[in-house]
């Protein structure tokens, strides 16, 4: 009872400063709607995937699920990303997808490293002043459309089609701007957004999933819901080589490691599968592992006769500081569970 009074004088005395911050956000996007700050507009069309809330929402398989969509109508797609943590994130780089070889987590983050592998035919420019970096890139690469990844707060730049993730796994308390909770920007936000995509719905109720809609909906009653979920692919070992079908872990002992936002849902899915998790570590978003860190976990997957399982995202850094049959690292897909003819009939009309 006393904790739970302590919580609720703490959120009443970070009112004031919520209040501000969320009207500092309101203001800032007023004057780029109306003009009163300037946008920067080109010649091409401008899809911006985002998040009102810190931390990992799906961004990057979405990312890739929607390159990979427009790669197959035979478009030249460049992705804009702030490369968060890399040497870049305060210069500009340009990666070209397919290379296995020659580029640097420390240099160009590690999302920036998960799509240049992964897809074809596209570019991604690395970078947090992306409307400069589009205006840089734009002639060499020539692209069909740009994807301007955790764009809904980078206003510079003018979009054709507004695209929100949400985790469905947050509670609803969490829905406060900050500091009293987890939103970079509140729901009235939402009144530029197309789509909203609800993330990792699959492991959530549908009364929750509900009620996370209606209250979207008091901000913005247009906008066109999608639902999706991770499925895994595969296993693959260090050198990005398939190692195993999703079946083969299947009753065998792992430990899991994670260095992402939501590390919860990626033991989460590992459990799902019917995968023994003898133990978890988590590190913080975009950690950057050193070289004791995983040598510890080996010796421990040895002494246990276990599999070391983590994220595609952190097998481009770890695979830097060991070398291990033991390690692998699940490779995701996005799968939609609702709205897919929507989310793509929404997606043409930034071609109109």
């Amino acid at each position: 009872m006393a904790t739970s009074s302590f919580a609720k004088i703490f959120q009443t005395l970070l009112l004031p400063l919520s209040l501000l911050w969320e009207w500092v956000y309101r203001i800032r996007r007023f004057m780029f709607n109306y003009g009163l700050l300037k946008q920067n507009y080109f010649q091409v069309p401008i899809i911006s995937i985002g998040n009102l809330t810190f931390g990992g929402t799906g961004k990057t398989p979405f990312t890739l699920w929607l390159s990979e969509y427009l790669g197959s109508k035979d478009m030249r797609v460049l992705v804009l990303m702030r490369g968060y943590k890399g040497n870049l994130e305060h210069g500009s780089g340009l990666l070209k997808s397919g290379a296995r070889l020659g580029y640097n987590p420390f240099e160009y983050g590690d999302e920036a490293l998960v799509l240049a592998r992964r897809l074809k035919n596209t570019f991604i420019a690395v970078g947090k002043k992306r409307s400069e970096n589009l205006e840089h890139y734009f002639e060499s690469v020539s692209p069909d459309v740009v994807l301007l990844d955790d764009g809904h707060q980078h206003l510079k730049l003018n979009r054709n089609l507004n695209i929100v993730l949400f985790d469905s796994l947050m509670s609803l308390e969490k829905y406060k701007v900050a500091p009293r909770g987890y939103m970079r920007e509140g729901f009235s936000a939402l009144k530029d957004a197309d789509l909203v995509v609800l993330g990792r719905a699959d492991l959530v109720t549908r009364h929750k999933l509900d009620s996370l809609k209606r209250v979207i909906k008091k901000y913005n009653h247009r906008i066109s819901f999608a639902e999706i979920c991770y499925r895994a692919t595969g296993f693959f070992n260090i050198s990005y080589e398939r190692a195993f079908d999703i079946e083969y872990l299947v009753g065998k002992r792992v430990i899991c490691v994670a260095g992402i936002a939501s590390p919860y849902s990626f033991f989460k899915n590992i459990e799902m599968l019917g995968i023994e998790v003898i133990h978890q570590a988590s590190f913080p978003d975009h950690h950057y592992f050193k070289t004791e860190e995983i040598d510890q976990l080996i010796e421990m997957a040895e002494k246990e006769d276990a599999y070391i399982l983590t994220t595609e995202k952190d097998i481009v850094k770890i695979r830097r500081v060991a070398d291990s049959e033991r390690i692998l690292y699940m490779e995701i897909k996005i799968h939609f569970l609702e709205g897919e003819k929507e989310t793509k009939d929404i997606i043409s009309t930034a071609f109109n």
